[in-house]
């Protein structure tokens, strides 16, 4: 168990805790557990490969400790919710969470999730494109420091966005679905919610670059069909 992949559990509901201990143990994963957000946070070291927080949690919610967490390291986070609220997604996205669970869950679906976040690609979706930097107007993606930058200033997107982005300016003009989108970015099979964690994807990364009106400028919507960079 020494050399197994640890992973971290936050629930303030015991029994969920123990329940997700044991479907990852038996999985072959080594276990921490935390009782609410705060310490959640306190146990992060570089020990913890992938974060599975509840949203609802007291002293610390779900949301805002994967906020802090985001400040320390960069690995997965998973939420759990109650909800299924577009509104909850867009609050844990932009937390920098990783995918989300709506309880209650199958074990097989936990256990997918957390192989494909675990094993997710380090900025490949675009390694055919040699050069360095795309123009997209007046932003640029920066491959080398896996940024987006307009007027000398960095546009903070989370990793799945920044991957998002990438993925779509590499490949000028093609069309790509939701499920294209999620099986290149996530690297993990389309399920029926992920047409949601898609477009909220979408419309965070829209929003960040100010890109929210009538005629967008970078990322185009062709209806029925897709999303595509001209």
């Amino acid at each position: 168990m020494e050399d197994a992949v640890k992973i971290l559990i936050a629930d303030d509901a015991k029994d969920i805790r123990e329940l997700l201990q044991l479907m990852l143990e038996d999985a072959g994963y080594q276990v921490v557990t935390a009782v609410n957000g705060k310490e959640a946070v306190d146990k992060i070291d570089d020990s913890i490969s992938l974060v599975i927080l509840d949203v609802m949690m007291p002293k610390i919610s779900g949301i805002d400790a994967c906020a802090r967490i985001r400040t320390i390291t960069d690995i997965p986070v998973l939420f759990l919710t109650a909800k299924s609220a577009e509104s909850d997604m867009v609050e844990g996205f932009e937390a920098g969470g990783d995918d989300y669970l709506t309880k209650p869950f199958s074990s097989t679906e936990l256990l997918l999730r957390v192989k494909a976040l675990l094993k997710r690609p380090h900025m490949n979706v675009a390694d055919k494109d040699e050069t360095s930097k795309i123009v997209i107007q007046d932003i640029v993606l920066d491959k080398d420091l896996q940024q987006v930058i307009r007027d000398g200033k960095e546009i903070p997107l989370t990793e799945i966005e920044y991957r998002i982005l990438l993925l779509l300016a590499s490949n000028r003009n093609h069309i790509f679905t939701a499920k294209e989108i999620y099986e290149n970015v996530w690297q993990e099979a389309f399920m029926p919610n992920s047409t949601n964690t898609v477009m909220v994807h979408i419309r965070n990364i829209r929003k960040k670059l100010g890109d929210t009106g009538p005629s967008p400028k970078y990322l185009h919507n062709s209806w029925g069909r897709g999303y595509r960079v001209v």
